[in-house]
């Protein structure tokens, strides 16, 4: 929610400490933001129960999966800057740990569904 904050709030500055030319329209990554806060909201409100709430954790950890792969098709294709990819770590590669455990535990646990 923070970053999402940050970005709605301060659109340019990741593309500042990166040095990343700043897109002429910030708005579609204000956009972003809003979408991050309020998927963070989601990841708050699950976490008191996440094996439950395991379609939430379920739909994040598809976000943390085509958001690099997404940043990788368009590196290959010189559409984006590669700086761009330190933002994959604290934003999406560091929740594949967290969320795969729990749906590896939802899967354990509920598979098949009953």
């Amino acid at each position: 929610m923070i970053w999402g904050a940050s970005v709605i709030l301060f659109p340019s500055l990741a593309f500042d400490v990166l040095s990343i030319p700043v897109p002429a329209d910030l708005s579609i990554w204000q956009g972003m933001g809003m979408v991050i806060g309020v998927y963070g909201v989601g990841y708050w409100l699950a976490s008191y129960d996440p094996i439950r709430h395991w379609p939430i954790v379920a739909v994040g950890f598809l976000g943390k999966i085509f958001g690099p792969l997404g940043y990788v098709f368009n590196l290959l294709q010189d559409k984006i800057s590669p700086a761009f990819g330190w933002m994959l770590i604290p934003n999406d590669l560091i929740w594949w740990i967290p969320f795969g455990l729990i749906l590896w535990k939802v899967h354990q646990q509920k598979w098949p569904l009953k």
